[in-house]
């Protein structure tokens, strides 16, 4: 039986040697080292052995295995490495070529802006909240002193999905839900979603507001100018000028609109329809009613409230056309903000 398996091993030695490649290797292993390979046919002739003949071959069988996987697996190696040295030889890499330019994406502008107004604020000493953009009639309308006849009521500006709930219209019933919680001063600010039917190219049925809100003892007008000069500045650079214009919002008295000087020119241009002015929020003192829904005695606090439209200050600011661009996921108007940001150029 030895002298066979020594045979066998020297028959494996002289095929492996002749081997040329991985494919050529795995069959070979195969024919002898398979279930039906012929190391395997020693293993049925133990049936007809002695026990002491049985544990000779045994050992000599195991010993005989662990030689041949040796073998195999040095000759793999060494295939293995003769391949990866032709490859070499053959792929060879120039690193004088410039290398592949990847694409790179930015920040998009709304989210751009959003956080502008976010770390503004921030260091202003303002919380950021936010609210459940499905929202009850009694949060984003009773609370705020908006009338039952008010037209912003109607299911024509507003998505209804039942009586009583809706896609909020603005994100002035997390100031609400805020009072509630609280009873002493507050200082917040307000960003998110807000839903209106209306779609052309400078409204959209969904666009972003944020909102902010300063109750405390003492609140006055010149509070609300003072934030909102800082604002300006802010993001529409230094020599930008506030404008108070008398208006009318159910939820404040006095109301507001707010106006910054055109950014683009001093005496008219386009952008601000030859006024030199450019309307960007509405604001005013908190009413007294808003107060009073939500626990606070109007007699002991004052507050004021502004509320814009986030994609109104991003158009202004980058000069882009239409509001629509925000919300398409196209690559080029992606890559164009991203290209002439900081910039005077309008995106088209």
């Amino acid at each position: 039986m030895k002298e066979k398996l020594n045979s066998l091993k020297k028959e494996i030695i002289n095929k492996v040697d002749n081997i040329k490649s991985i494919k050529e290797l795995y069959e070979l292993k195969v024919v002898y080292l398979g279930k039906k390979g012929k190391i395997n046919e020693f293993t049925s002739l133990m049936k007809d052995l002695k026990p002491e003949e049985k544990k000779e071959l045994g050992m000599a069988l195991n010993s005989f295995n662990n030689e041949v996987n040796e073998l195999f697996e040095k000759k793999q190696d060494e295939l293995e490495l003769l391949d990866i040295n032709q490859k070499l030889s053959s792929e060879e890499i120039d690193i004088t070529l410039p290398g592949t330019k990847l694409h790179v994406g930015g920040t998009h502008p709304l989210t751009k802006v959003v956080e502008e107004i976010e770390e503004l604020f921030f260091s202003m000493g303002y919380d950021i909240v936010e609210g459940p953009e499905i929202e009850s009639d009694l949060y984003n309308f009773e609370k705020l002193n908006i009338p039952k006849d008010h037209p912003a009521r109607d299911a024509h500006d507003s998505f209804y999905i039942d009586p009583e709930y809706l896609l909020r219209t603005h994100t002035s019933p997390v100031q609400a839900r805020t009072m509630e919680k609280t009873s002493g001063p507050i200082r917040i600010i307000v960003p998110g979603k807000t839903y209106r039917r209306d779609n052309d190219a400078t409204h959209s049925h969904q666009f972003m507001q944020i909102e902010g809100l300063v109750i405390g003892e003492d609140i006055s007008m010149a509070d609300l100018k003072g934030t909102l000069e800082v604002f300006a500045k802010k993001m529409f650079g230094d020599k930008s000028k506030v404008r108070f214009r008398p208006s009318f919002f159910p939820f404040t008295e006095p109301s507001i609109e707010v106006d910054v000087s055109c950014f683009k020119c001093d005496s008219g241009c386009s952008l601000c329809k030859h006024t030199s002015w450019i309307e960007i929020l509405g604001a005013g003192m908190v009413h007294p009613n808003v107060l009073t829904a939500s626990g606070y005695d109007p007699n002991k606090y004052t507050a004021f409230a502004f509320g814009m439209g986030l994609e109104r200050v991003a158009m202004l600011k980058y000069g882009i056309n239409d509001i629509r661009h925000f919300y398409n996921n196209d690559l080029r108007f992606l890559d164009d903000f991203n290209r002439f940001e900081g910039d005077n150029n309008e995106i088209k």
